[in-house]
C-alpha cells in the first residue's frame, strides 16, 4: 500500500465560540478514517479578508497523514463544517468553522469545488506564517 499523503487544512472561524470550533475541528479531523493528525500551529487572530465588517477570525493550520483522496477529504471537512453550524450563505461570509485544503503533498489539480494548492496561499499573510510553523514536521 502506498504511503499517506501529507495535507495541510487552514482552520478559522468568526462566530460563535470560535476557539471551541477550533478544538471540536481539529478532533473531528484527527478522527477521519485513515487519517492522523500530525502537528497544529498556534492558533491567531487576524481582520476578516475581503475588506467586510465582521468579527475577527481564529486561524490555525493542521498537517495530516491521509489516505483519503482529496475530493473525499474535502467532502469530510465540509461534513465538520456543517456539524459545527457552518451556514453557507455567501463568499466571504462570517462563519462558525471553515475548512480548507491548502495543500495535499504535492497535487496540482483545478476542478470546479477543490483547487490544490488552494488559490489563497500566495495572498494570505497568516498562511505564509502557518505554513513556516509547520514546515519542520512535514517531512
Amino acid at each position: 500500500m502506498s504511503a499517506p499523503a501529507r495535507a495541510v487544512i487552514a482552520l478559522g472561524s468568526n462566530l460563535g465560540d470560535r476557539h471551541e470550533h477550533l478544538r471540536a475541528a481539529r478532533a473531528a479531523i484527527g478522527s477521519l478514517p485513515d487519517t492522523r493528525l500530525l502537528a497544529a500551529t498556534r492558533v491567531e487572530e487576524t481582520p476578516p479578508l475581503g475588506g467586510l465588517d465582521q468579527p475577527p477570525y481564529l486561524n490555525q493550520m493542521v498537517l495530516v497523514a491521509t489516505r483519503l483522496p482529496p475530493h473525499d477529504l474535502l467532502h469530510a471537512l465540509q461534513s465538520i463544517e456543517t456539524a459545527n453550524g457552518r451556514e453557507r450563505t455567501g463568499h466571504w461570509s462570517s462563519r462558525t468553522l471553515d475548512l480548507d485544503i491548502v495543500r495535499y503533498d504535492d497535487v496540482a489539480l483545478a476542478t470546479a469545488d477543490l483547487t490544490l494548492p488552494h488559490p489563497g496561499v500566495a495572498t494570505r499573510d497568516f498562511w505564509q506564517r502557518e505554513l513556516a510553523e509547520l514546515a519542520p514536521h512535514d517531512h
